[in-house]
């Protein structure tokens, strides 16, 4: 039997966490809620891959009068749009109830819900799934953030064994002074 090819599915209740992370409540009042949706979304979509979850935002219809649809942005990571009068909140409800209904699943072993609505978290632990809040959620795409940016972060050569080389030229001026006496 091979592995899992994700460690978990994961569900995003995406205005709870909009209305959570203080950068997307900026975004959201600023440039309005196309523009928090979509940072959101590309947070996740660089997260995913780095714990190996497979993702799905999920959004209310937001009182327009439109069919449910999905738009898949990577293999990893795609967004719901609940059809009208739809919640997200049902929508992850029908999703947990479900995953407790046929609790094998070949693809994950484990369904968790992000969102910080108490009710919301209370239902979907009842069927069986792990819930986090919109500030652990943040707090890990953050900390993946910067594992991957110190990846891409070209190492720095250093020019010899000495510390003195890795120094910057200010630093190293300055040095060659205090050894002369000049400082």
């Amino acid at each position: 039997m091979s592995a899992a090819p994700y460690q978990a599915f994961l569900l995003v209740d995406g205005y709870n966490i909009i209305g959570s992370w203080s950068d997307l409540k900026k975004s959201r009042d600023r440039y309005g809620l196309d523009a928090a949706r979509e940072i959101l979304i590309e947070s996740l979509i660089n997260y995913a891959p780095m714990v190996s979850y497979r993702t799905k935002i999920v959004f209310d219809a937001h009182y327009q009068n439109t069919p449910s649809h999905t738009q898949d942005y990577t293999s990893l990571v795609s967004v719901y749009f609940t059809e009208f009068a739809e919640t997200a909140d049902t929508y992850i409800e029908k999703s947990c109830a479900a995953f407790k209904r046929n609790p094998y699943q070949p693809e994950y072993s484990r369904l968790i819900v992000a969102t910080s609505d108490r009710a919301q978290r209370l239902t979907v632990t009842g069927y069986g799934a792990e819930c986090i809040s919109a500030q652990r959620l943040a707090g890990e795409v953050e900390i993946t953030a910067r594992k991957l940016n110190r990846k891409k972060r070209p190492a720095k050569k250093s020019s010899g064994r000495f510390l003195f080389h890795s120094l910057d030229p200010v630093a190293q001026q300055r040095l060659r002074q205090l050894r002369h006496g000049k400082i």
